[in-house]
């Protein structure tokens, strides 16, 4: 449990960067995204550690969502992207959420680390046999989609953003892990 109440097991996430099955996905591509955002999030990684301590939530994790999503703010306009839907480093999805903070500060990325332990929680209502593991790739998904599209795990990144968000998100995870996070 994280400082937060929630039921996000700290444990996996702690190991998760490391045992997510990436199915094939080209890992050496998101390691090599993760390589040119490093120094773009690594602006932000005291700010990510503290998310995660209080959160319990990996860091690295934290770190390639924000390399995903906006590629550690070098992707925005405006703070914004998805068409002007998504606000921040963490792209908050101003459509589902009230986006909180400025583009960088503790409280985006606070509130991008609680959005993720509430999709954790929600996929492991929905899929309670699930492993661990699998429920964190489920998170990752539901993160970018919500729980709601997630129709079984083999399927899990179907209806997500480019068809792998979860593979690419825990690939740029092993890089962000091996470089301090």
């Amino acid at each position: 449990r994280g400082n937060s109440g929630s039921s996000f097991p700290l444990a996996v996430l702690m190991r998760a960067s490391f045992i997510i099955a990436l199915d094939g996905f080209c890992v050496s591509a998101s390691h090599e995204m993760a390589e040119r955002d490093l120094p773009y999030v690594d602006k932000y990684k005291g700010r990510i550690t503290s998310a995660g301590q209080k959160h319990g939530v990996d860091p690295a994790v934290l770190g390639g969502i924000i390399s995903r999503e906006s590629r550690g703010g070098t992707g925005l306009v405006n703070s914004s992207g998805d068409n002007g839907n998504a606000h921040g480093l963490m792209q908050v999805d101003k459509r589902c959420h009230s986006p909180k903070g400025a583009c960088g500060s503790q409280e985006h990325i606070d509130q991008g680390a609680q959005i993720l332990v509430g999709s954790y929680s929600d996929v492991e209502k929905k899929y309670p046999h699930w492993t661990k593991e699998q429920k964190l790739k489920g998170a990752l998904a539901a993160y970018n989609m919500g729980a709601g599209s997630i129709s079984s795990y083999e399927q899990v990144d179907a209806k997500t953003t480019g068809g792998d968000y979860s593979n690419d998100v825990a690939a740029r995870a092993q890089y962000f892990k091996k470089h301090g996070y």
